[in-house]
């Protein structure tokens, strides 16, 4: 881990009245840069050739001679042929030049290794960049330990395929999309081992790869996805907010599920079992009787993250969950940083961020918020890592 005098260090050589956000250009960078305009900073995205457009064309901003912009939220760009070379030195030194604090989103860790975020990548993060490991499953201290450290809900794991015995859903990496999932469902091991054996054939997953999957019980019920926020520089309020929640449009499951039970039965044998690859996200609310559940859990996994990964929790994260039929939450994923689907927050906030905030509230804004707060009161070093 990159030693935190290093990091101070370069923060004090920057110029805050010029900083600026950056962001890797994928995931949730739209709802980061927004946010940043909204709060009066400029802002700048790292691209990948070839994937530039939405960044260097689409969302451009476009300024007036005031400063003030027209259009757009991406002011800068830096060009890189593969996202893995935003941690290149090259990089960091035009991004520490330009006084960048950077927000890390799962792109970022994703495409460039969670090892050289950790060891390599010499600019201030935004959050913390000791929770980002936390979120590879499988890890000695992966976010399922972290959960059983606090004492938190999470769905029965299923040691072993011959274990499975009620529907089980099976946690892996997809085989030629390799950022995206080959997850897959069970009831039974036989059931197990003809889906897998199935997808195996057609590409979707590799045999290798089942020996490490995560196996736990399919929890029946509709997915929450929490955004919440995190402000260590609070001091009256709470310190914990629940800015909105979204959940998934995954492909090519939802197809599946708008198809009436008898044409699915129809299916031939490539079109049969679906895949679990997200593609977009949707806004949500939940029934007021269950939100202070829904804060206990956050206030458990930032006290857990406190004591075992110190600083613990700066600024968004995720906790994704669902509702069984008597109400539990179980949680299923957790983010450490700036969640997937917050892009639905852009511009016109969120109902509980708004509510909260008596204006438009979304996650970009809101850590953009916490940065201009941390400027102005000379407190930028407790917000950085």
């Amino acid at each position: 881990m990159i030693d935190r005098e290093t990091i101070l260090s370069r923060l004090e050589g920057y110029d805050l009245h010029e900083a600026k956000i950056g962001v890797l250009a994928s995931h949730s960078a739209l709802d980061t840069c927004d946010g940043a305009i909204e709060e009066g900073f400029q802002t700048l995205a790292i691209c990948q050739e070839g994937r530039d457009k939405t960044y260097t064309k689409y969302f451009k901003a476009l300024r007036n001679p005031d400063g003030k912009v027209r259009r757009g939220i991406v002011d800068d760009v830096i060009m890189v042929k593969k996202f893995k070379d935003a941690t290149a030195p090259e990089v960091m030194s035009q991004l520490v030049q330009n006084n960048v604090l950077f927000v890390p989103n799962r792109s970022f860790t994703s495409y460039c290794g969670i090892d050289s975020v950790e060891n390599d990548f010499a600019v201030p993060i935004v959050g913390s960049r000791n929770m980002l490991r936390s979120e590879d499953r499988g890890g000695e201290k992966d976010y399922y330990w972290l959960l059983e450290q606090a004492g938190m809900p999470a769905p029965k794991k299923v040691a072993k395929p011959e274990d499975i015995d009620r529907l089980t859903i099976v946690k892996l990496h997809h085989a030629k999309k390799k950022l995206e999932r080959g997850f897959f469902t069970a009831s039974s091991y036989e059931e197990y081992e003809k889906k897998s054996q199935k997808l195996v054939k057609d590409g979707v997953i590799e045999a290798a790869d089942l020996k490490h999957a995560r196996m736990e019980e399919y929890i029946i019920g509709p997915v929450f996805n929490l955004d919440f926020f995190y402000s260590p520089l609070e001091e009256r309020g709470s310190r914990i907010e629940l800015l909105g929640i979204d959940w998934r449009f995954e492909s090519s499951l939802d197809g599946f599920v708008r198809l009436p039970a008898e044409q699915q039965l129809a299916l031939n044998d490539k079109q049969r079992l679906p895949e679990y690859t997200v593609c977009g996200h949707n806004s949500a609310t939940m029934r007021e009787s269950l939100l202070e559940n829904a804060f206990e859990l956050a206030e458990k996994y930032v006290k857990a993250a406190e004591t075992h990964f110190k600083p613990g929790v700066i600024g968004p994260f995720c906790l994704q969950t669902c509702v069984d039929k008597d109400l539990n939450f179980f949680i299923y994923d957790v983010a450490p940083r700036i969640g997937g689907g917050t892009n639905v927050h852009m511009s016109v906030g969120h109902a509980y961020g708004n509510s909260l905030w008596r204006r438009t509230m979304s996650t970009g804004r809101r850590l953009a918020m916490e940065v201009r707060r941390a400027i102005i009161e000379e407190r930028v070093d407790e917000i950085v890592t």
